[in-house]
């Protein structure tokens, strides 16, 4: 009896020991699991780094940094043979269990006993993503908790989701998750194109990636991938032939391919997302547009942006070989922004050139623009009232410095007199760019330069002056493609976008009329417009109508071509980021071979057509008493700025234009005034050592003064002579002096002026 009490009793204790036992096991296993509340899909939305792609889907932020594979593919895109491969090799009861496979696990366990050390794991494909989401070190314990986590997973995810989240998100060697990425780093294919043999290895190698690495050493995968083939083999997947081909022979490894350079673009991009958005802070990117096919939303971290990355290898090949050329001339950077003025979407960004380059986006820093800006000046003048026929003198041209007085030259240093808007404007003529900022003023000439985006020229407008028409400012490539773009549509603004989201529609502003961007364009696009200073074989004279302009700062420092046709702006920089100048590197001799050349290669597309002409321009016969254009010349005018018949055109910046050396703001409202140009009241000369004083001379000048009319001049109460004209030539003598000017007109009383000025 108490033999039988004592069975009862232990029997008893065993039990409530086994439930003791049980309860805690389930205790601590649920305290170890972390539940799953949501899809697999949403943990891409966690990337640290969204992953940018050109327009065709290639990649331009390629980061393995990332914790999943960014742009993963969709089930039915992966082959059927692939997919079946993994099953058998990973998981053979998939579709049959529901996370974890008991049966599998029993007979692991069994082999493992038996061999001694580990055969096989048998965890699930259902475990395998849940020990990829919840790492942990591998134990036992470790192993338990993960099977209750798969059969979690599986309660609120589809064996179709976990399985398309395992093969794009399976780990191989150089950081690459899943079969995608794994099939471009070993083969450089896409997974369609791979051959069976390739694509066991990719099912072998998530067992060992390290291992079995196909570039490190090829060879060691063989024994393994012999067997699993020949597991295939007697399971009927595949045939004895295939099975022969798989392994014998080595594998046919190829480097990926180079991807789209585009660093700085990519740069630029993410800065912008980082303002506009707050991924950076742990929330959910906002998508715009379909970006993938995978979900109608968009992959979460992917954005498609607007460059189109054929187009940014060629410009890239080309920028980087026109600085190689021109290495020996000085120049070591370059700089390209091609757009779609269209829709304003970026289509290449380039930035190339020494180590400084990798770290400057030379596309976003301002340099001296040189002569670019003019065409926004001289549109500014029509939009005022000017016509293209206006004749603008390009005479001899000083202004007072200071104590100084800065001369202004051509760039050929020739003076071709009166010549009109469309020959200043296309032969970059700086004089008349003086003259006719003087007629439109600085202040309205800044305000437009505002208006077209260019945010750069933040300065006083007194800070820049007149040589703000010659570039003496500093503005970005990326403002000034911006502007130009403006142009080339017609006269209305909108900013340029990165992003290719087809519901982006930015609101436009007009700068300029229709018809005054296409006078501009006209002129831009006109060989003979250019041919003073240019020649008729010049390098801007394009096989497709193209309007271009350049530019080149003072010393050589920076030289640039901007140039748009009918559908693209294309700007190239070039220069030194450290500042040095260039070696007589001009914008026509430099960037614009690069311009030219990028054109050519969009032009192969076909879809070419003429620069917009307004239909409401007025086409007319001016005749020009310009020694250049002494025949009736063709031009568009905007209505009501033409001339009535055929006859001369008004000169604009006569010497009454000028009063003390000074530009008048007041179009012509001091015209009457008569006053010096050189000297002026202050200056300060010094005589050159070497040149001997008897052929040191300096000629007195006064503005408002005809060729008629009578002065005599008097220096330090001393007369000098009498001249007809406002100018005299004056042997120089060191000393402080005071010179006096009688004018006198006909029927006008005599009017005395008078300045000081030094000589050392």
């Amino acid at each position: 009896m108490r033999v039988g009490w004592t069975r009862v009793r232990i029997f008893i204790l065993a039990g409530l020991v086994a439930v003791l036992v049980t309860t805690g096991l389930m205790v601590k296993t649920w305290k170890g699991m972390v539940p799953w509340t949501r899809p697999l899909a949403e943990l891409l939305k966690e990337v640290s780094k969204p992953s940018l792609v050109d327009r065709y889907g290639n990649p331009l932020t390629v980061t393995y940094t990332n914790p999943w594979n960014t742009s993963p593919l969709s089930l039915h895109q992966i082959p059927d043979r692939l997919k079946e491969l993994f099953l058998f090799s990973e998981d053979k009861r998939f579709f049959r269990h529901r996370g974890m496979d008991w049966k599998a696990r029993f007979h692991a366990l069994a082999q493992n006993f038996w061999a001694f050390h580990t055969v096989r794991g048998a965890s699930t494909i259902t475990e395998q993503v849940v020990r990829m989401v919840h790492p942990r070190k591998r134990r036992i314990w470790a192993r338990w908790i993960e099977g209750f986590e798969a059969m979690s997973l599986e309660r609120s995810n589809t064996k179709a989701s976990i399985f398309e989240f395992y093969l794009n998100q399976v780990p191989y060697a150089g950081n690459r998750r899943g079969v995608a990425q794994a099939a471009l780093y070993y083969f450089n294919r896409s997974l369609d194109t791979l051959s069976l043999k390739e694509m066991m290895a990719l099912v072998v190698l998530v067992r060992a990636p390290s291992s079995y690495d196909l570039g490190k050493n090829p060879g060691a995968i063989q024994p393994a991938l012999a067997r699993f083939g020949g597991s295939a083999f007697d399971r009927g997947m595949i045939t004895a032939l295939e099975l022969a081909r798989a392994i014998k022979g080595s594998f046919q490894l190829e480097p990926p391919g180079p991807i789209v350079e585009a660093r700085h673009f990519a740069q630029f991009a993410l800065a912008a997302l980082k303002t506009e958005s707050s991924l950076f802070q742990g929330q959910v990117l906002p998508m715009h547009g379909p970006l993938s096919d995978n979900e109608p939303g968009g992959v979460p971290g992917r954005i498609t942006t607007t460059l189109d990355g054929p187009l940014q290898n060629f410009a890239r090949t080309t920028m980087v070989e026109r600085v190689a050329d021109l290495y020996n001339r000085g120049g070591s950077n370059g700089a390209c922004l091609v757009v779609d003025h269209k829709n304003r979407g970026i289509l290449a960004w380039v930035c190339v050139g020494g180590d400084d380059s990798r770290l400057i986006n030379s596309v976003r820093v301002p340099r001296q623009p040189g002569s670019t800006l003019k065409p926004f000046l001289y549109a500014l003048a029509l939009e005022q009232g000017w016509n293209a026929a206006r004749l603008i003198q390009d005479t001899p041209l000083a202004n007072p410095v200071g104590t100084g007085l800065h001369t202004y030259h051509n760039y050929s240093r020739r003076y071709y007199g009166p010549v009109t808007l469309r020959q200043a404007l296309g032969n970059s003529l700086n004089i008349p760019a003086i003259r006719t900022i003087g007629f439109t003023g600085v202040d309205a000439f800044l305000s437009t330069l505002s208006s077209l985006g260019i945010t750069s020229l933040d300065r006083h407008p007194e800070f820049y002056g007149d040589g703000l028409a010659l570039g003496n400012g500093e503005v970005t490539l990326y403002e000034l493609v911006q502007a130009y773009a403006t142009l080339a549509c017609q006269g209305l603004f909108s900013p340029l976008t990165w992003r290719a989201d087809p519901c982006w529609n930015p609101k436009r502003t007009r700068v300029f009329s229709r018809e005054t961007a296409s006078i501009i364009a006209n002129i831009l696009s006109d060989p003979d417009a250019r041919e003073l200073e240019f020649g008729r074989g010049s390098l801007l004279n394009f096989p497709l109508e193209t309007a271009v302009k350049t530019g080149t700062s003072n010393d050589y420092n920076d030289a640039w071509t901007v140039g748009f046709n009918n559908d693209y702006t294309v700007g190239a920089w070039m220069g030194n980021l450290d500042g040095h100048p260039m070696d007589g590197v001009t914008g026509a001799t430099g960037p614009a071979m690069v311009v030219r050349s990028i054109f050519a290669w969009l032009n192969q597309k076909g879809n070419t057509a003429p620069l917009y002409l307004s239909p409401n321009l007025i086409r007319k016969k001016v005749f020009q008493a310009v020694p250049n254009t002494r025949a009736p010349q063709d031009e568009w005018f905007v209505p009501g700025t033409e001339p009535g018949g055929v006859g001369k055109i008004k000169v604009y910046g006569t010497d009454r234009l000028k009063e003390g050396g000074a530009v008048s703001k007041n179009r012509g409202a001091n015209q009457d005034r008569i006053g010096f140009l050189k000297p002026v009241n202050g200056l300060e000369m010094a005589m050159d050592p070497r040149i001997p004083d008897r052929d040191e001379a300096f000629e007195f000048e006064l503005l408002g003064v005809d060729p008629t009319d009578r002065v005599e001049w008097c220096l330090n109460g001393k007369r000098l002579g009498v001249t007809q004209g406002g100018k005299y030539l004056w042997q120089l003598e060191p000393g402080s002096h005071l010179v006096h000017a009688h004018v006198f007109k006909p029927g006008d009383h005599w009017r005395d002026h008078q300045v000081r000025f030094i000589v050392k």
